[in-house]
């Protein structure tokens, strides 16, 4: 078990060889809130006061910056103060207990909570791999086609959105992670560079924008290839034009409760730079120093520091995505934190028949809130990192594959109500309203939902629309209510084939055999066909 000595002199008491523990100490109020009130933009970017406005979420105290002369005086006690949170407002301090006695007795603080969870010196006990990232089982693909990535996509049904040119354009992403090298020279990643879709990046472990060091883990940069990676003719994201923000919050050599005050700082942080989605495939419950451990019934949503952050970025707007963890075979087999929150939508893994990775972290949450949420591709998926294609295993690559959907969603539907849009996701899952405990409402299913919003829109016309044959050989047929406009035909690399206009028909003799995608424009709706060519 670690320990962690602080020697100072508090207050006329002298704390030596006494035993610390982190805390975190809650302030009385922020005396200058009213100065926010008069100027958001001080704190928040105009993107973060367009979401709110556009939700319909008001401002409230917690988006006031915190009071740095209470930071100060905790600093004049002889703490040493680098993690904080405006949301919580209150500061992270190492403290014996006489220390906290005196931090309680000050003016300015509220109450003082311990991150601990118990005094006992128990040996840590094997848990899934941290990353939810098996990287054993890592390989380098040999076949190079968009298939790769094609299936993955294909099997949460994003395939309609980007047909109807909904990739994720203008829709920010936090990636909340471990590390992101080779993200700045990496070819995979030149897509995202050249065209100023990374708008942001720090590491909140170090307190440095130094995110790319290649000494670092690269989970970071497995998870945002699966989002936004780009290797022509080889794999597409599945929102290759989001923009990002690329935050650390993990330290791979170590377990400590602080990673959670890194990751609120972080979410802290894409809250103020006005992000549309956080995507983490982090999560907690076993610490090097058993005290902070938690247990099953510790994963109710509001009892971890970093469950409750989230809740709070999900209530200013912003999807957030939380991977449910790789404990499925182990003795600790269900979910971790944050994915433990109710407003958490949280993302289990499946393989490519549709079956639960063995894996994938058991829900409910404690209080038996159905966890996870859905599901997407998380054996064998593809992603890119660096310069090349290759295979991973986790919740913590289902993930980003999921919030690809969703960036693409958002673009569609940008003032869609947050807390409707997750519901609408579960219950246009694969098992809905069943669900099981590994793989929640089911696989997710993006064109479904795209499909269902439009024909419910008092602006769209619900059309009745078939194509035969299909599987087909010669020539696809449009049986349709309405005037079709145009028809045009997309390989499986996403690309415009052949179109036709004002007929119900088109020849398809000549294609290879395989799976394309037919777009059709009708006179009040545009409707997305798959189909097999024999």
């Amino acid at each position: 078990m670690k320990k962690l000595l602080l020697f100072c002199l508090l207050v006329g008491y002298s704390a030596v060889n006494a035993q610390t523990e982190l805390v975190f100490v809650y302030f009385t109020g922020k005396p200058n809130k009213a100065a926010f009130y008069a100027n958001p933009l001080s704190e928040l970017a105009q993107k973060s006061l367009n979401r709110r406005t556009s939700l319909g979420i008001p401002l409230n105290d917690q988006d006031a910056p915190i009071e740095q002369s209470y930071i100060q005086n905790l600093q004049n006690l002889g703490f040493t103060v680098t993690d904080y949170s405006k949301w919580l407002n209150g500061a992270a301090v190492n403290a014996t207990q006489a220390q906290i006695t005196v931090l309680q007795a000050q003016p300015y603080v509220s109450s003082v909570e311990r991150f601990a969870r118990n005094n006992n010196s128990v040996p840590k006990t094997a848990q899934q791999n941290k990353w939810n990232f098996s990287s054993e089982t890592q390989e380098t693909l040999t076949v190079f086609d968009y298939g790769s990535g094609s299936a993955q996509i294909d099997q949460i049904n994003v395939r309609p959105l980007h047909l109807a040119g909904f990739t994720g354009t203008g829709v920010s992403i936090a990636v909340i992670d471990a590390g992101f090298p080779y993200v700045n020279t990496g070819s995979a990643f030149e897509r995202l560079r050249t065209n100023n879709q990374i708008k942001g990046v720090y590491d909140f472990v170090t307190k440095t924008s130094n995110v790319y060091s290649t000494s670092i883990s690269n989970h970071g940069s497995a998870v945002l290839g699966a989002i936004g990676g780009y290797i022509e003719n080889t794999f597409v994201g599945s929102a290759p034009d989001a923009d990002f923000y690329l935050y650390r919050s993990e330290n791979a050599v170590g377990e400590i409760p602080e990673e959670e005050l890194y990751w609120i700082e972080a979410a802290e942080e894409a809250d103020r730079k006005g992000v549309d989605i956080i995507t983490s495939s982090l999560g907690y419950n076993v610490f090097d120093d058993s005290r902070y451990s938690y247990s099953y019934l510790d994963m109710n949503g509001t009892t971890s520091f970093i469950a409750r952050a989230a809740e709070i970025a999900a209530n200013k707007g912003i999807f957030v995505l939380a991977a449910a963890g790789n404990s499925g075979l182990q003795p600790w087999h269900y979910i971790i934190t944050p994915a433990d929150n109710p407003k958490v939508f949280t993302i289990g893994s499946v393989d490519s028949a549709g079956n639960s990775s063995g894996f994938s972290s058991y829900g409910p949450n404690a209080l038996g809130v159905v966890k996870p949420d859905g599901s997407a591709r998380g054996t064998a998926s593809a992603t890119v990192t660096n310069s090349t294609l290759t295979s991973v295993n986790g919740t913590s690559i289902a993930t980003p594959i999921a919030a690809g959907g969703v960036a693409c969603f958002v673009q569609a539907f940008p003032s869609m109500d947050r807390e409707q849009m997750r519901t609408k996701l579960r219950q246009t899952a694969s098992l809905y309203p069943g669900h099981t405990d590994q793989m929640g409402y089911g696989i997710l299913n993006f064109g479904n939902l795209y499909n269902q919003v439009l024909n419910t829109s008092e602006m769209v016309k619900k059309e009745k629309l078939a194509i035969f044959p299909n599987p087909v050989r010669n020539i696809l047929n449009i049986a349709s209510e309405s005037e079709i406009l145009s028809l045009e035909v997309y390989d499986n690399l996403g690309k415009l084939i052949r179109k036709n206009s004002s007929q119900k028909s088109i020849k398809v003799e000549d294609f290879p055999k395989g799976t394309y995608y037919l777009k059709i424009q009708a006179k009040d709706q545009v409707f997305y066909e798959k189909f097999l060519k024999e």
